[in-house]
């Protein structure tokens, strides 16, 4: 394991905006640690783990799933939602971690969203399982997960049972009771039918979209309300890796944390 090199794991990578943000955290701490993208297929990722020599690893899309498996001890966000998105190799053993979870509850909070009663999380795959945790943590008193398989969004809001949200899962079809709250975890430039936007948009409140590129995403660009990009969980979840790749502890704020936020908001553009 070398000391100053780090990783950002994926399939497509090439949109991602981690390099930057992390490059600015490391600039600003004085560190001379090096992050880049690598592009990561689900069927070579373990031979690229076993294979791998850095401090530390980001994952996203298609890896979350399998980097939460691949580590035999994992932060509760991690165990909860059984997805990770950052990997620590420690001398005990890889260590995995959810930084989404805790990105979504600080973007969410950030544009004063926290205290959203009612929620409709759109999606079905791994970000959905987040979001349903980090609603959980902020209390919100009832969520529905609409996917296209019914079956799928029930599994999700099986999870928000599970942990004391009123949830219930539907499919696109059934979509009807108004929300305060939307929250879009469909990958960047996935488009759904019109027939299933305008449902959605008709009675889905302001619309938090993780998606950040391309942007407006095909549903922000129907949607009558506010609509908000996910840079704001991109920032967050990238700051607490960097406080795991740091210490170890993604609890542990990091030296001057609010100069480093603000260097990596401005990276963003």
């Amino acid at each position: 394991m070398t000391t100053h090199r780090l990783e950002v794991w994926g399939d497509p990578i090439g949109h991602s905006r981690s390099p930057v943000l992390h490059a600015a955290a490391y600039r600003t701490l004085g560190l001379d640690w090096l992050f880049t993208r690598r592009e990561v297929p689900l069927g070579r990722f373990d031979r690229a783990l076993a294979d791998a020599s850095v401090r530390g690893l980001a994952v996203t899309y298609p890896l979350k799933q399998r980097a939460h498996d691949a580590a035999p001890w994992r932060d509760q966000r991690a165990a909860v939602t059984g997805a990770a998105n950052t990997l620590l190799p420690t001398e005990e053993g890889l260590r995995a971690y959810n930084t989404d979870v805790g990105g979504i509850v600080r973007a969410l909070d950030e544009l004063d969203l926290a205290a959203s009663r009612t929620v409709r999380i759109v999606g079905a795959g791994a970000t959905t399982i987040s979001a349903v945790a980090a609603l959980a943590e902020l209390g919100v008193a009832q969520v529905e997960v609409a996917a296209r398989r019914p079956e799928q969004a029930a599994a999700a809001a099986d999870v928000g049972t599970g942990l004391g949200l009123s949830a219930r899962g539907v499919s696109f079809d059934a979509v009807a009771r108004p929300v305060d709250l939307t929250i879009a975890t469909l990958p960047g430039g996935a488009e759904l039918a019109p027939d299933v936007t305008d449902r959605l948009a008709a009675n889905g409140g302001v619309l938090f979209d993780v998606a950040y590129s391309p942007w407006p995403s095909a549903l922000a660009s129907a949607w009558p309300a506010p609509a908000h990009r996910g840079l704001g969980m991109l920032l967050h979840q990238a700051v607490l890796q960097v406080r795991i790749f740091l210490t170890g502890n993604v609890d542990e704020p990091l030296p001057d944390e609010p100069r480093v936020v603000s260097a990596m908001r401005d990276a963003l553009g």
